[in-house]
């Protein structure tokens, strides 16, 4: 199940994640990378209760550089594949999507066909190496830890707008 798009505004948020290229499909490499940042959290003794996300940097089909995180407040170490970063503030398009994460491509390409028919333009920059996304996230509004049924996981799918 899709929400229709819509543009919201978010503010500046600052955030801790595992940075990592990869190939998709790319699905054994997350888990690992969410235990690794957990067990940042666990080790600075902070509750892990910000937005958890998937960040996708870079996309040069089949290879992507993604960011495996979450927002936080407070200060976690970071070394290794661990940084530290800030989500930027402004205007996004946001789209709810429910089900299993195998569907979550699906609904992206849905969401950047609408996009493409509507004159939204995304605040990319396309290179040689594929697009650089000022920010494009898959934000989990529930886990597979909380939410056993994967028709019952909820992704809200968040785009930066180009300015102006």
């Amino acid at each position: 199940m899709l929400t229709m798009p819509r543009i919201v505004e978010r503010r500046p948020r600052r955030y801790v994640a595992v940075r990592m290229p990869v190939t998709i499909p790319f699905d054994a490499d997350v888990d690992p990378a969410f235990d690794e940042l957990f067990a940042a959290f666990a080790l600075a003794e902070v509750e892990p209760n910000g937005e958890e996300f998937m960040k996708f940097n870079r996309i040069d089909m089949p290879r992507l550089e993604i960011e495996v995180g979450m927002t936080t407040d407070a200060p976690v170490p970071v070394s290794g594949r661990l940084i530290e970063g800030e989500l930027p503030g402004g205007r996004f398009v946001s789209m709810t999507y429910t089900g299993p994460y195998d569907g979550l491509m699906d609904a992206t390409a849905m969401l950047v066909g609408w996009a493409k028919e509507t004159g939204i333009r995304w605040d990319v920059e396309t290179t040689d190496h594929g697009d650089l996304f000022a920010c494009r996230l898959e934000v989990h509004d529930n886990n597979p830890s909380i939410e056993p049924d994967p028709q019952k996981l909820v992704t809200t799918l968040l785009i930066k707008l180009a300015d102006g």
